[in-house]
């Protein structure tokens, strides 16, 4: 079920301290474009890269989940990006001005309480969805993940949890289960506060951990003074845990997931051979071609500017294989000044760097490639076939040939009224700004 893309209406600015570091930090959420995804930006590290919430960026860590770009890291991403999946939030920008999110009540609840003060809005651009064709497993030792498909529209979670250390409290082995929805998130999930077994305090504490924790955000769980917003409110924050990791894939997911005592970096194996399966079938062509984008989206997915932006609307996109584009050539164009005043030729090169841009967009076009350069390494097979003059329209087609780890390489093609002008096979690198 397609539905539009989303963001807030307004900035929303709020503080606390951090669960881990104690420190007090203050959070600016900001409106973003259609496409951006959600990222992160370190405020108190000068001219630090954003950070996208994505599952490439995801450095392991204990007991919560960090993303890192070069020097900057942000910490305990998870309750904010539940409460934007539970919102249905897709594109943000979080300022951070320190190197963990404020934990607030331990919970999703505030985040949720401070994106709806804001308000949503729809844009114009469709919301990515993966449909899961085929089982998926993950397991770690006495953890479990099972991620089949679903055959109902949306995302069905379920938790099963055991703590032993409890011996036989109640709820000492429960489990809970829910469709995910704005209604069942805010009602059911996103008040759950964070925990620990009172059998763990010191030993966290010994290792540094925990300095912003309180009776107020953390459940201590077995030692007899807590009071649970719900019985089972360990359980159901582990099920928002793992709402904020899924979202590090990216997009919408129609799946089911049933976890067995998993945490953060579980969770997060899940969200890798999500992504793998998920590219693997953009790559096979079976996911639905996409409309195209218009220059704006262009822009922003490339540096280039006046007069060296030779893309003026991309039509077509399928997955990560294929893009097609347009470039309407004027008498106006600054090249033609020189490239000739008495017979105006738009030149060779010129067509190739069109191709190169329309293959940057296509390589960029990966999350975990989000905010990188795509720098063009080399360039091979070229033929030039025929003049490119005043009045035409270039059709440029660009596909991936093969793309491993940072390099990828494109077959691109340029035509004029179905005849073809220039061709070329282009070789990528792709790099941090």
């Amino acid at each position: 079920m397609s539905r539009p893309q989303r963001t807030l209406r307004t900035a929303v600015e709020f503080s606390g301290v951090g669960l881990h570091s104690g420190a007090t930090i203050l959070v600016r959420a900001l409106p973003a474009p259609p496409g951006t995804g959600i990222e992160f930006l370190r405020t108190d590290i000068p001219d630090a890269p954003p950070i996208p919430a994505h599952i490439s960026y995801r450095s392991p860590k204990e007991r919560r989940t960090r993303l890192s770009r070069g020097s900057a890291e942000i910490d305990t991403v998870e309750h904010l990006l539940a409460a934007c999946s539970g919102l249905g939030i897709d594109n943000l920008t979080v300022e951070v001005g320190g190197p963990e999110l404020p934990g607030m009540d331990g919970s999703s609840r505030v985040f949720l309480e401070q994106f709806k003060r804001a308000g949503l809005v729809e844009q114009r651009a469709e919301a990515k969805l993966f449909v899961l064709d085929q089982p998926i497993y993950v397991r770690d030792g006495e953890t479990t993940l099972v991620a089949p498909p679903n055959d109902r529209p949306g995302l069905r979670l379920q938790y099963v949890a055991s703590f032993p250390a409890l011996g036989a409290q109640p709820a000492s082995q429960p489990s809970f289960s829910v469709d995910l929805s704005e209604e069942t998130f805010e009602s059911e999930i996103a008040s759950a506060r964070t925990f620990c077994l009172a059998s763990e305090v010191e030993a966290l504490r010994a290792a540094g951990l925990g300095k912003g924790a309180t009776r107020e955000n953390t459940v201590v769980w077995g030692d007899g003074e807590t009071v649970l917003r719900m019985p089972d409110e360990p359980v159901r924050h582990k099920l928002l845990d793992l709402i904020g990791d899924l979202a590090l894939l990216g997009c919408r997911l129609q799946a089911q997931v049933i976890a067995n005592r998993s945490g953060h970096a579980q969770n997060g194996d899940l969200v890798r051979q999500l992504l793998d399966r998920m590219q693997a079938l953009e790559t096979g062509g079976v996911v639905q071609r996409e409309s195209g984008l218009e220059v704006r989206e262009v822009m922003r997915m490339l540096p280039h500017r006046y007069p060296f932006l030779l893309i003026d609307r991309v039509l077509e996109i399928d997955g990560f294989q294929r893009a097609v584009a347009i470039k309407n050539v004027t008498i106006n164009e600054p090249f033609f000044m020189g490239h000739f005043p008495d017979a105006p030729l738009m030149p060779g090169v010129l067509q190739l760097e069109a191709l190169a841009q329309l293959a940057g967009v296509l390589l960029l076009r990966k999350m975990e490639n989000t905010g990188k350069l795509a720098v063009l390494w080399a360039i091979d097979k070229v033929k030039l076939r025929a003049a490119v003059t005043p009045g035409d329209q270039l059709r440029l087609e660009v596909e991936t040939l093969r793309m491993k780890g940072e390099l990828g390489q494109v077959r691109g093609s340029a035509t004029v009224g179905g005849k073809l002008v220039s061709e070329a096979v282009l070789t990528f690198t792709l790099i941090d700004p």
